[in-house]
This record gives structure tokens, C-alpha cells and sequence, in this order.
């Protein structure tokens, strides 16, 4: 007898009836998370984690100590224009944590999470509830280093990745307040932990 299982609360080794009882791969690494039950809301604001991934690469074809930075977007699911990963916030899950989720689910990379980058308020026009009848949104947002790129992730066959410089990002985000984001949270702590500022 076959058993389908499906885990979206935790990260459960397969269980010992699987057809590869020895490879160590987790469900989380194929379900993403749905629904709005357990969605965390504050004063009529849903909440919502997000990150901006990054990584150096070397510029020219020699090694050197020049590098530049550039950011993971992801395509949109309902249009044109890239985004980076976010979604709701669970009331399971510590904010970092729901960051790092969304990076996997949607963009299908781990990485260390590194500081938090700011909040911004956005408006959602599809994802109006009964909690939060005017769209409103809240997003915390962190920088995080990316470490792996997977081959399969949650959303891969709805989301394409891009790595792209900080200029060609700017140009591309969908919406003013990932925008922001990048060039008021992200740039802005980037230049002060390299020293910069």
C-alpha cells in the first residue's frame, strides 16, 4: 500500500516505508506552504517575511580580490517583473525562520540569514481577507547569503531565478516597495557592514 504524505509544518525525514529508505532528503524540500490558517495579522496588516539573496562573484577572469554583489529574483507567478522571495508569516515560526522558508519555497536557495533589513508596507491586492479586508501588508525583510542553489524546489515550475547586478535589479522589481527594499535596506546595510559608511 502506497501512503501519500504531505508535511507543511515541519521538516520530516521520509518515512521508513519510502522506496529510498537511505537518502537523506526532507519533505520540506518539495512542499511549499498554503493556505491562510495559520497567518499571522496585526492591527489589520498581514504579516509577512521576506529576504534579498546575494552573492559575490569575481569580476574578470582572473583571480582577484575584486568582486561585485549580485541578488537573486525570482519571476512573478501572476505577471510580468521579478520579485524576491516573501510570504506569510505562520504563527508556528519565528520571522527569521519564515524568511528562510520563503527562500526555499520560492526560490529554491539556502543560505545563512543575515540581518534583518528593515520593515515595508505594501498593499496586496491578492491577498485580501476577512483579517485583512484592504490588502494591507507588512513585510519584514532580511539579507541573506546564499550558500546553495537546489536543483528542485516547492515552486520551480511556477518561478524562474535570475541573478542580477544591484542596477539591473533596481530596474526590474515589480513592485516600488522591494525596490526600497533593495535600495534603502539592502545597499544601505551592505555599504555599512563592508565598512563603507
Amino acid at each position: 500500500m502506497i501512503r501519500s504524505w504531505r508535511v507543511s509544518l515541519a521538516c520530516l525525514p521520509l518515512p521508513p516505508f519510502s522506496l529510498t529508505p537511505n537518502r537523506s532528503f526532507l519533505m520540506c524540500d518539495l512542499v511549499a506552504r498554503t493556505g491562510r490558517h495559520q497567518q499571522r495579522y496585526e492591527a489589520g496588516c498581514r504579516l509577512v517575511a521576506g529576504c534579498i539573496p546575494f552573492r559575490y562573484r569575481s569580476v574578470g577572469e582572473e583571480c582577484t580580490d575584486e568582486q561585485t554583489i549580485e541578488v537573486l529574483m525570482i519571476s512573478s507567478a501572476s505577471g510580468p517583473g521579478l520579485l524576491f522571495p516573501k510570504g506569510g508569516w505562520e504563527n508556528d515560526e519565528t520571522v527569521e525562520e519564515a524568511a528562510i522558508r520563503e527562500a526555499i519555497e520560492e526560490a529554491g536557495v539556502k543560505g545563512e540569514l543575515k540581518d534583518h533589513i528593515g520593515h515595508y508596507d505594501f498593499r496586496s491586492k491578492t491577498h485580501q481577507d476577512e483579517f485583512c479586508p484592504e490588502g494591507l501588508c507588512k513585510a519584514a525583510m532580511f539579507a541573506l547569503l546564499v550558500e546553495e542553489e537546489l536543483e528542485s524546489w516547492p515552486e520551480q515550475s511556477i518561478r524562474e531565478r535570475s541573478w542580477l547586478t544591484i542596477p539591473d535589479a533596481v530596474e526590474s522589481c515589480r513592485h516600488p516597495w522591494m525596490r526600497e527594499a533593495l535600495v534603502d535596506g539592502f545597499l544601505k546595510w551592505h555599504s555599512k557592514k563592508m565598512g563603507h559608511e
